[in-house]
């Protein structure tokens, strides 16, 4: 039997308790940064496919082949996350700088509007919009928001552990101007300030 002194002094088996103390930090953090670096990779595919799309989309024709360019961006997608589901939206408006609230008077200070404040009436519908743009990919010349995103499931799902989804959400979105169409009469519509 060794004396409490000897015992206290004898160092072996303690890599093998510092190696069990350090590998699950360890593979977290590998795991952690697989997941992130997976994240960001998924995320260029995403985005370089969105991009293409969105200017497959804004020549003539386009809104006819708005499903077909969905798919599109998604069989790129599927190339790395391969069990990925998609949301898309295009809304249009006439001009670049109409893509945020409509601009009204707030009379009484509270950064919000309240019913019966005058604003522009950018789309013509005579109510105040959070987003005034129209649904789909607009006419000749018009600017169209594309965006898309996408749900697939983490590469460790171990990390829910941890606190984080199970699923991760990516969204990208592109800004453009459609090309002037040979076939589509273009016309402005006017901005009305309306007071009710």
């Amino acid at each position: 039997m060794m004396r409490p002194r000897a015992l206290w002094r004898d160092r072996r088996g303690v890599t093998a308790i510092e190696f069990a103390i350090i590998l699950p930090v360890m593979l977290l953090t590998i795991m952690g940064l697989s997941d992130l670096a997976y994240r960001e990779y998924v995320q260029v595919v995403f985005e370089g496919a969105l991009q293409k799309a969105g200017r497959d989309s804004a020549i003539e024709g386009g809104d006819d082949m708005a499903a077909d360019l969905d798919t599109k961006v998604m069989t790129s997608v599927w190339t790395v996350a391969k069990s990925a589901t998609y949301r898309t939206a295009r809304t249009t408006n006439a001009t670049f700088s109409q893509f945020k609230p409509e601009r009204f008077t707030d009379s009484n200070d509270n950064k919000k509007y309240d019913a019966g404040e005058c604003f522009d009436d950018v789309n013509g519908n005579r109510q105040w919009d959070q987003d005034p743009g129209a649904t789909g990919q607009g006419r000749a010349n018009d600017v169209t928001l594309y965006v898309m995103t996408i749900t697939y499931p983490r590469l460790f799902p171990l990390l829910k552990s941890l606190g984080f989804p199970t699923m991760e959400t990516l969204t990208a979105r592109t800004l453009l101007k459609n090309q002037p169409y040979a076939s589509q009469v273009v016309t402005s519509q006017p901005v009305v300030p309306i007071c009710s």
